[in-house]
């Protein structure tokens, strides 16, 4: 009689498993679509998208002619991904955009302009240009040199807590300067480690 009852428990089991899946696909809508649209269904009554998260808009900043454009390797003529930059994007420092942009230009010449009389005396090391990124207004905390090659030397400085950051060289034939947004992993102004 025991055997009977188990091998009765065991022929419910399945039927409810399906039911309670079934049950669980029931009101979920597909990504994109929106609540009461659907073959059997009118149109979604007007009002009821939910608007998605805009970036800002790029715009021309003081000195430049127009906008930059984002080319973002999409379309009909977009090639196949190569997999070794796909695998290492996590590498590749986030675009600032908006007036975050126009920011970070000036902050970058500001810098270039700050630096350009210490490259043209030639000689300097990384304190040298510590003191004058710190005079500029930096603190000291926030900006980070380095000996970046013979001849040359690197910085970092962390801008405000979003975070952007303007990182350059400064060697005895140029004067670098970028600003970007931080990295995709999150780990702010420094390159982030490892990958896979």
């Amino acid at each position: 009689m025991t055997t009977h009852r188990k091998r009765a428990a065991g022929l419910w089991v399945l039927p409810c498993a399906v039911l309670l899946l079934l049950a669980a696909g029931c009101g979920t809508q597909r990504a994109g679509a929106a609540a009461g649209t659907g073959p059997s269904s009118g149109p979604a009554p007007s009002g009821t998208a939910v608007a998605a998260p805009s970036a800002p808009a790029d715009f021309p900043c003081p000195g430049e002619s127009s906008a930059p454009t984002a080319a973002d390797g999409s379309g009909p003529d977009a090639t196949p991904p190569d997999r070794y930059a796909e695998n290492h994007a996590f590498r590749i420092p986030l675009r600032l955009q908006g007036q975050a942009r126009c920011d970070g230009l000036a902050a970058g010449g500001r810098v270039r302009d700050a630096l350009e009389p210490l490259r043209r005396s030639g000689g300097f090391t990384p304190a040298h240009v510590q003191s004058v990124l710190t005079g500029l207004g930096y603190p000291p905390a926030a900006v980070r040199t380095y000996q970046n090659g013979p001849g040359a030397v690197g910085f970092l400085i962390v801008v405000g807590a979003s975070p952007w950051c303007v990182e350059g060289t400064l060697t005895g034939a140029s004067t670098t300067v970028d600003a970007f947004g931080g990295y995709p992993d999150g780990t702010g102004c420094e390159p982030p480690r490892g990958g896979h």
